[in-house]
């Protein structure tokens, strides 16, 4: 059986599949007619964000068992034409945790202390010691979801002495009170939060769920970071509230475009901008590229389904 990897990843992929007799092919940077072209000869199918794999292109894979995503967000994959058609879409949600944790943690402390500032100011060469950062023991930092980075960054900030507070529908009861960690309603953390951080996938439910009438509602001088999805957070809204000092700063990874259109924001003065790397580390690459992997052996040689994230229960035969 044959598998097709679209976009760039950590050669362990391929090594894994030929070593368990899948014959794998790498063709990176395909556009949509071409990939239309040959998916058809493929028993499945690897990415990670950069191809988008739509409905067309899930139509045309009429050998298509299975659709990996090399990381956790599956947004760029047509979830519901693949259930349609029996492809299960899976993704790896753990070989990336660390990374997108440890990004969002340095975001969290790079807003707090002026660093990215005082550097260019040193590299322009002056000593300006008026840069005043701000502690984080003692500020409440709000999570917009407790999954798998959220906890992490929610226990590393609990030994930072933050209060924490949490929103997610989902997680138990049990589970926050293991971390000590207090839950809130969406209103309760966007109005008490000095730093406000979701963690969510990109979703009906999850688009703009930060807009104009959150920012309004938030303290003044609030921070603002996002390493989960773009579009969670309403980018004209939160430069809005910026403008008006409403938020003082925010540090962002992800962008509602990709590359971001919206420069006025990220060229803004009080905004610190990551094209997009909080599971760019050596580990993670390579973690996220051997479990994808691992995952489309398990499906192709045995038919088990793992991490199915579109409803998908058996795969075609």
């Amino acid at each position: 059986m044959k598998v097709l990897i679209a976009d760039k990843m950590s050669s362990k992929a391929k090594e894994l599949l030929v070593k368990n007799g899948l014959e794998a092919d790498e063709k990176i940077g395909l556009s949509e007619e071409e990939l239309i072209g040959i998916i058809g000869g493929y028993d499945a199918m690897i990415v990670r964000s950069d191809t988008t794999v739509t409905a067309k292109i899930l139509k045309a894979g009429v050998k298509l068992k299975i659709v990996g995503r090399a990381g956790v967000g599956t947004d760029n994959i047509d979830k519901v034409a693949a259930n349609k058609l029996g492809i299960a879409v899976e993704n790896t949600p753990f070989g990336n945790t660390n990374a997108a944790a440890e990004h969002t943690l340095t975001l969290l402390m790079m807003l707090a202390k002026h660093i990215v500032h005082s550097n260019q100011s040193m590299k322009n060469g002056e000593w300006n010691r008026n840069f005043k950062g701000r502690e984080l023991k003692g500020k409440t930092l709000g999570l917009i979801g407790f999954g798998n980075v959220g906890s992490k960054v929610g226990l590393v900030a609990k030994a930072l002495e933050m209060n924490v507070i949490v929103y997610d529908p989902f997680v138990k009861n049990e589970k926050l009170a293991e971390f000590g960690l207090a839950r809130a309603t969406l209103d309760e953390l966007i109005k008490n939060s000095d730093y406000i951080s979701p963690h969510v996938p990109l979703n009906e439910e999850t688009k703009n769920m930060i807009d104009k009438k959150q920012f309004e509602q938030m303290k003044t001088g609030v921070r603002i970071l996002n390493v989960a999805r773009g579009g969670v957070i309403n980018e004209n809204a939160l430069l809005d509230a910026l403008n008006s000092k409403k938020v003082a700063a925010a540090a962002l990874d992800v962008y509602s475009d990709e590359p971001p259109t919206n420069q006025a924001l990220i060229k803004h003065d009080s905004v610190i901008a990551t094209p997009h790397l909080g599971a760019s580390t050596e580990e993670a690459q390579e973690n996220v590229a051997l479990d994808v992997a691992e995952q489309v052996v398990q499906g192709l040689n045995k038919g088990q389904i793992m991490f199915c994230v579109n409803g998908v229960e058996k795969l075609k035969g």
